[in-house]
């Protein structure tokens, strides 16, 4: 055991939320105690000692209203081995470096002053914008993967991977998607402190790894409507047509444009070229039906336009990360124990 607590920041500004904010505050707060305290009935020492942390120190209010009261400025800041970043709630391609201007400065201090740089979801955006990733492999929330793509491609985007650890000194540390501040926080404390107590957090709060990754959760977060309103014609027939024969050759047809051209002016407009587009609106389908039916894996896929079903498992598997079986088991189980609960509560 560390004969002093393990100083920790938590970036705090308007764009975030509560819950990762105080989250990750609580489970570095209750490493050791907490366990301590539920096994012997006196609370265990303090072994991390997380600080709130934002432009100008003052009280601040968070995403839904949530009033927030850091206990330290960025100038202010005490020394810390550990800068963690929570979510930041801004739509992907909305410009941050003015937005964030004090923030990305000061996490590029803290980089080359030793810490250790963790974040959560789409904060890992900040890295990516204070150019600390350039080079290295990363991930962020699944809405972003694209955008950090685009914006930074000397980024390697890991959008499969829950959690992915580079840089010089693997101090750069970055969680996926949602909740996986949590697995983010476990892996903190593991690191710092060790695999036992990070594991004792894990029962006292009933944390279930992420060890999937986030892409069983995502959606198309690309498939909002064009500017090009030729293709965003495509898309409105695309989305009630995706289960058609050769739908790409239909959209051919229906612009009008020469086969190059279209899937140039699709591409650029979605962000995806048109085929990948049709298998991701297929896939999202799919993920419907395993969720809340019981045909089988065949039906599923001959509904949403895959007569081979070979072809269809491994597509699933390389997009989503699990197979159609194991999807079905995961989320349906947890869309059942949903609407048993509801069907209880209304009894």
């Amino acid at each position: 055991m560390r004969s002093k607590p393990v100083p920790v920041a938590i970036l705090t500004v308007p764009e975030t939320s509560g819950s990762a904010l105080y989250g990750m505050y609580d489970l570095f707060l209750s490493t050791n105690r907490d366990w301590e305290y539920l096994t012997t009935g006196k609370p265990g020492v303090e072994v991390i000692r997380p600080v709130l942390v934002s432009r100008c120190g003052e009280p601040i209010e968070v995403m839904n209203g949530v009033k927030v009261a850091p206990q330290a400025s960025l100038a202010d800041c005490p020394p810390v081995e550990i800068v963690c970043v929570p979510e930041i709630t801004v739509p992907p391609g909305e410009a941050l470096q003015e937005r964030f201007a004090e923030e990305l400065e000061w996490l590029r201090k803290k980089h080359r002053d030793g810490a250790i740089l963790a974040a959560a979801c789409s904060g890992a955006m900040l890295f990516a914008e204070a150019g600390l990733l350039d080079g290295y492999e990363a991930t962020t929330h699944w809405a972003w993967c694209d955008e950090m793509r685009r914006r930074f491609p000397k980024i390697s985007v890991q959008e499969h991977r829950a959690l992915v650890v580079s840089g010089e000194g693997q101090r750069l540390i970055m969680a996926g998607g949602g909740t996986s501040w949590l697995d983010l926080a476990l892996y903190l404390i593991a690191r710092t402190v060790s695999v036992e107590a990070a594991m004792q957090v894990a029962r006292v709060w009933v944390i279930d790894w992420h060890h999937v990754g986030q892409q069983p959760f995502a959606c198309l977060a690309r498939s909002r409507q064009a500017e090009d309103s030729l293709i965003a014609r495509c898309q409105v027939w695309i989305a009630e047509n995706y289960t058609e024969a050769s739908p790409v050759t239909a959209m051919i047809q229906m612009s009008g444009l020469a086969e190059r051209t279209f899937k140039r002016r699709f591409k650029q407009a979605t962000g995806m070229p048109p085929l990948e587009y049709v298998h991701t609106l297929r896939l999202e389908e799919a993920k419907q039906l395993l969720e809340s039916g019981e045909q089988p894996i065949e039906m599923v896929a001959y509904e949403v336009g895959y007569a081979d079903t070979g072809f269809f498992n491994r597509l699933f598997k390389r997009k989503v990360n699990l197979t159609p079986a194991q999807y079905r088991r995961r989320f349906g189980a947890v869309r059942r124990s949903l609407v048993t609960q509801l069907e209880g509560a209304a009894s």
